[in-house]
């Protein structure tokens, strides 16, 4: 691959313009020691995604790094199973706006759906994308989602799965997908 390195954004707090999100792919626990582990279609869409958000545990630098370069823009915090070198380039949390919704990343609480949603709430996000468990999961938390993608690369006894957001007139629209791309749930984030 040539050209300019992608770029990893290590801003706690990141806001794009609404044109540079039209797609939106999120991932979590790659678990790695090598690389990115992506294929098919979750290949494809870190590829093609204008913004990547990752919730965690890389696990590796050589993983991080192999993500990093399928990417235009990757925003990502670290997890628990995360290498001392992967923890020191990526924050715990962060926030990220994008196709007119704000993101709020950690990779996990410990306590469990409130705890999410407490911290959804303290960063006014809309969605509240987080992993850890390796389970696909939306869950619709009154006040914002939130969203699991689940892990595409290690589901340890779960679906595998990698969310894809696209921006519509109201929001946001997309599903957790299998890597072969089979359909695991449909996502809807209204900004109306």
């Amino acid at each position: 691959m040539s050209g300019p390195e992608p770029a990893l954004e290590v801003e706690r707090h990141v806001t794009l313009p609404a044109e540079v999100a039209d797609m939106i792919a999120i991932f979590s626990d790659t678990h790695s020691s090598h690389g990115h582990a992506l294929e098919a279609e979750a290949l494809a869409a870190a590829r093609e995604a204008d913004v990547v958000i990752h919730a965690g545990d890389f696990t590796s630098v050589a993983a991080l790094e192999a993500f990093q370069a399928e990417c235009d823009l990757l925003y990502a915090v670290h997890g628990n199973a995360d290498s001392v070198a992967v923890r020191d380039r990526l924050p715990a949390t962060r926030v990220v706006e994008a196709g007119g919704v704000r993101f709020a990343v950690t990779h996990r609480s410990d306590s469990g759906e409130t705890g999410l949603a407490l911290f959804g709430r303290s960063h006014d996000a809309d969605v509240v994308v987080f992993g850890h468990s390796h389970r696909p999961t939306v869950i619709d938390a009154a006040d914002c989602l939130l969203l699991n993608p689940g892990s595409h690369a290690q589901p340890r006894g779960n679906r595998p799965g990698f969310a894809v957001l696209e921006e519509t007139e109201t929001g946001l629209e997309g599903e957790i997908r299998d890597p072969d791309g089979t359909l695991v749930e449909s996502i809807s984030v209204s900004t109306a």
